[in-house]
């Protein structure tokens, strides 16, 4: 005849519903048995449905008197990747409170929590980084470090995650593939782009997130030289067109201007989520082709994907080149009303350049007092930019009230100063503009320095204003006094003509 505990034993891998584990759990509770079934609940209750039951399992954690370490490794987990990762946090500080030491096991799974709750959980991440080199683990296992890195960069500390690379001991692609996304997420794009080299140099072989990261990289640089030769790799390698890989490719072909080749490959694409869409959707909308960006957002809603933050932003950037101010309004209603999208500051700012931009400074300015948010500094600059679009006499009491805002939020800031000096200028008001500029004088701001990048043999070159250090700039103004001489002795040609020649 079964004992006891080997029929409560079968009961918990009988179970089939969490209600079923709740009762047992109440029954080992009054009979005393928790402490030595309660190991064997959780195992079940965790296989049962690891994320259904989290609150449940975690209770009954913390209930068993002295759990092994197996148990947190097996709750921390789906703890990580739950809606509330400050539960594995949680549950990590408990554990270590209670003399347990972390093993390769634990430490991957509460790096991946902390990196979700950053930037505020530095010291958290500090601390873990401390036990994995007091117990070896930073070395000896390959995922700790990765894990850290994602976790540094997370919380903004970039110089700390290329620390945790350069002292590992072997580095497998994953880390690699860490390490790039860190300077991607962290706007060292141009060493990404050195890093990849040293990835192949070392022998390390790319895969489809290396090229994704690449792509990415090559968008944010704008080096389309540099984004088709990472899309031939994919080509010439054979990998698979996976929907992140070909959404990457979309957005690097239209933010590098190569619009028309990103719609095709849109068009190619087997299956497109929800990002693919947006991207494509941004990057009409960035060329001023907004009307493609409008109706291929009615194809997205007929395709019965429903749009997110990425998307919205799209259109009213769209609108604001445009001149479409209605249907600016409109898709920032939709955006919150029957979509449920909470704006974020870029879609105020965006809605300011919609009105503003179309020469509706006051409900401009209206728009962004009554935000529901405190208007940052971009918002209020962005409706600066209008009002010297539109410069009038009409507007010079939004120009002030503007300028005052912006002063509380950037003092130090030229720009500003430059930008309303030569907003009074336009309207004939010298006496102010002559004021504004004394004002920048006497608080020793200095107008920044033009520059403009272009891009030469597959390398950025950088031109700042003033800078005569360039080398082969004596070539350069050569070519420019040659143009400026031709270009005085042009002459206006009859339009027929032109039209007539196919000129």
């Amino acid at each position: 005849m079964a004992t006891i505990p080997a029929a409560v034993h079968a009961l918990i891998a009988g179970a089939s519903t969490g209600r079923h584990l709740q009762l047992i759990h109440a029954h080992l509770i009054t009979s005393g048995r928790l402490a030595s079934l309660g190991p064997t609940l959780l195992r079940r209750l965790i296989s049962l449905h690891p994320h259904h039951h989290l609150a449940a399992a975690h209770r009954l954690l913390l209930s068993i008197p002295s759990p092994p370490l197996d148990l947190f490794n097996l709750l921390l987990p789906p703890l990580a990747s739950s809606p509330d990762p400050a539960v594995a946090a949680g549950l990590y500080v408990h554990l270590r409170r209670g003399g347990l030491s972390p093993d390769a096991h634990t430490l991957p799974h509460v790096l991946k929590a902390l990196a979700r709750l950053a930037p505020g959980c530095l010291p958290l991440v500090a601390c873990t980084h401390a036990e994995a080199v007091k117990t070896g683990l930073a070395r000896a296992v390959v995922y700790v470090p990765n894990a850290l890195m994602a976790a540094y960069s997370a919380c903004g500390h970039f110089g700390h995650a290329m620390q945790v690379f350069d002292e590992m001991l072997r580095r497998t692609v994953v880390s690699w593939n860490t390490a790039l996304t860190t300077c991607a997420d962290n706007g060292r794009h141009d060493r990404c782009a050195r890093m990849f080299a040293d990835m192949v140099e070392a022998g390390s072989v790319p895969d489809q997130t290396t090229f994704v990261v690449m792509l990415t990289t090559a968008a944010e640089l704008g080096n389309l030289a540099l984004g088709k030769w990472a899309h031939g790799q994919v080509l010439a390698r054979r990998l698979d067109m996976t929907l992140q890989l070909g959404t990457a490719a979309v957005n690097m072909y239209a933010k590098c201007g190569e619009v028309s080749y990103a719609s095709r490959l849109f068009e190619r694409m087997a299956a497109r989520n929800v990002w693919t869409w947006s991207v494509m959707i941004m990057g009409y909308s960035q060329h001023g082709m907004a009307q493609a960006a409008l109706e291929l957002f009615n194809r997205m809603k007929d395709a019965s994907v429903a749009p997110n933050y990425v998307t919205f932003l799209g259109l009213l950037c769209g609108c604001s080149h445009a001149g479409l101010v209605t249907e600016g309004r409109k898709f920032f209603h939709e955006m919150q009303h029957v979509y449920g999208i909470k704006p974020m500051m870029t879609h105020y700012s965006a809605m300011v350049d919609v009105l503003g931009r179309n020469g509706h400074l006051q409900e401009a300015f209206d728009f962004v007092v009554d935000m529901p948010v405190e208007a940052d500094s971009v918002v209020w600059r962005t409706l600066l930019s209008a009002c010297q679009l539109h410069s009038s006499k009409d507007c010079i009491g939004i120009v002030d009230k503007v300028q005052k805002r912006l002063l509380k939020l950037e003092p130090r800031r030229s720009g500003n100063h430059v930008m309303v000096a030569n907003i009074y200028s336009d309207i004939g008001l010298w006496d102010k503009a002559a004021m504004m500029r004394r004002v920048m004088r006497e608080g020793g701001l200095k107008k920044m320095a033009g520059e403009s990048c272009v891009e030469v043999g597959g390398r950025i070159q950088r031109f700042i204003s003033g800078d005569e250090s360039c080398p082969g700039l004596d070539g350069v103004y050569r070519v420019l006094h040659e143009l400026n001489i031709n270009m005085r002795k042009w002459e206006p040609v009859d339009k027929i003509l032109l039209v007539d020649s196919d000129l």
